[in-house]
């Protein structure tokens, strides 16, 4: 990110860039052609937006900057997947990765620097939280790595899934994605092909239904609250039966569901027995399933499980209606492990 003292642009929302400009006694209108100079068409400075007066120009030059992410390493994967390791401002890290599908990328971005939930399961738990990213760091790494690919348009899906608990930091991700989905004067990507994904933080749901119309996913992991709290400690305050609860009124639009994210690991939480009660589990709610089975890292005390235990698992979840995807982990020749970049450097 640019070392400039001058903040940057993209920390202002819509309203708060009109405010500036009224306080500048310049007209509200402006703010619409700035913006979509930044989001649309990536402008990394005031200078080239030549619908704007220079003196208009000069004024934002003086006052703000438009700051990229300092992109220290890039990993690609021998089928395709990008792993970007970014420097903030501070000198902290974020990971974002770029996973290419059939005939569309998803880009898996980050919302906080380490994470305090300390899940069993993640490696960057091990590092604990360090802070939240501002609503510009989020939308940044959306914008620079778009900025980097040659086709944009193919980039589609974003998902919040990497470091950090995104409803941890509930303000600055929302405040992000409304831009992130803005078609007027932010980046264009439709809110059906954004996915926020919770280890459970229950409270936070109810406002996020009621604010968002973007897609939910839920990390739940285990099927007793024995085995939850062991790989996830945040389960002792909200316990299975509250998420659930939580997840059976959530506003879905029409022919939506709540994706439930399910992580396999061997001997842990993949017996069948653990299937037949995730179906039972699930029955009240609109639901499908990702299988995911554990993606090992370096003194990590978890294995994952065979091919026949995560196929009989899969089988079990078909059998009884549900749609279950098995994710197989891309960019295994890589650091594929969500925060393993970062934790190399610490």
């Amino acid at each position: 990110m640019s070392s400039s003292k001058k903040p940057d642009i993209k920390e202002l929302t819509d309203d708060q860039v009109v405010l500036w400009l009224e306080s500048q006694g310049l007209e509200p209108y402006r703010a619409v052609q700035i913006l979509k100079w930044i989001y649309l068409r990536q402008a990394d400075t005031f200078d080239i937006m030549t619908d704007l007066g220079k003196e208009i120009r000069k004024l934002l030059s003086r006052h703000f900057s438009i700051a990229r992410l300092e992109n220290v390493r890039t990993e690609t994967s021998q089928d395709g997947s990008k792993k970007y390791l970014f420097k903030l401002n501070d000198g902290k890290y974020v990971e974002s990765v770029l996973i290419p599908e059939k005939d569309y990328y998803t880009l898996c971005i980050s919302s906080q620097v380490g994470c305090a939930l300390g899940c069993k399961f993640c490696l960057t738990a091990r590092g604990g939280l360090v802070r939240n990213l501002t609503r510009g760091e989020i939308i940044a790494q959306v914008r620079d790595v778009s900025n980097c690919l040659d086709d944009s348009n193919h980039l589609t899906n974003i998902v919040l899934m990497g470091m950090g608990e995104p409803l941890a930091n509930y303000n600055n991700v929302i405040s992000a994605v409304n831009t992130i989905t803005d078609s007027h004067s932010g980046l264009g990507f439709s809110s059906r092909r954004l996915t926020i994904s919770t280890a459970g933080l229950v409270p936070k749901l109810v406002s996020l239904g009621r604010e968002t119309t973007v897609n939910l996913a839920i990390s739940l992991n285990a099927t007793d609250n024995k085995t939850r709290n062991m790989l996830m400690p945040i389960n002792r305050k909200y316990p299975i039966e509250k998420l659930l609860d939580a997840c059976a009124i959530y506003p879905l639009i029409h022919r939506r569901r709540i994706t439930f994210e399910y992580i396999l690991i061997k001997g842990i939480n993949d017996s069948l027995e653990d299937a037949k009660r995730l179906v039972k589990l699930l029955r009240p709610i609109r639901a499908k399933i990702n299988l995911i089975p554990f993606n090992a890292y370096e003194g990590c005390e978890f294995n994952r499980p065979e091919e026949s235990v995560i196929r009989n698992f899969k089988e079990v979840l078909n059998q009884n209606n549900y749609t279950a995807i098995i994710r197989h982990s891309k960019g295994q020749d890589i650091s594929a492990a969500c925060g393993q970049l970062r934790a190399n450097l610490m």
